[in-house]
């Protein structure tokens, strides 16, 4: 299975896949990183391991216009799944519509709880809701923002005095084995 990735930050679920796929857990390989940040920890994970990558701004364009470059990077890669990694951007509906169901996002909660929010202020959130667990929600991407059809989930506790940073941790190290997991199992899910 051909993959691309789409990822604005440090992209560190991106590791879990690539072990993966040089252990022979995983039958699939990257084709392609996109980001819309040309500092990101992405890119250089990207040269790390000798992917190919590109970086896109979204700056003074149309989300459609922004969107339309990397799909037609997409297509040329021939990828058969999209997975957002880190990547602090809505999708246009059009993309979304290219793409139907071959799109799948990691989120850092346990959706529907903190929908919206993205990286640090999920993790803030849990905090001050008061929550007892928290984890991580692979999902089909659509129109509505952290609203797909849930495909995995993985729980941790919120343990006495943890911090933003020690949810982020615990959380982290859910979502790589998750977005393995539900890679793993795609033609399953199709």
């Amino acid at each position: 299975m051909k993959l691309g990735v789409l990822g604005s930050t440090n992209g560190t679920d991106l590791e879990a896949i690539v072990s993966a796929i040089k252990s022979g857990k995983l039958d699939a390989s990257v084709e392609v990183i996109i980001s819309n940040n040309k500092n990101s920890g992405i890119l250089t994970k990207a040269k790390n391991h000798s992917i190919d990558s590109f970086y896109i701004s979204h700056k003074n364009k149309k989300r459609g216009v922004f969107d339309l470059e990397m799909s037609q990077i997409l297509e040329n890669k021939k990828v058969d799944l999209i997975l957002l990694i880190g990547f602090m951007r809505i999708l246009s509906s059009l993309f979304i519509d290219r793409w139907a169901g071959k799109i799948i996002n990691v989120h850092p909660s346990l959706l529907p709880k903190h929908a919206g929010g993205m990286n640090a202020s999920v993790h803030e959130s849990v905090l001050l809701s008061g929550d007892k667990k928290t984890g991580c929600t692979i999902h089909r991407v659509t129109k509505e923002v952290d609203g797909g059809p849930i495909l995995l989930q993985l729980s941790c506790p919120v343990d006495a005095g943890d911090t933003v940073e020690d949810l982020k941790n615990k959380v982290q190290e859910l979502e790589g084995r998750a977005l393995v997991q539900v890679v793993k199992n795609w033609r399953n899910n199709e």
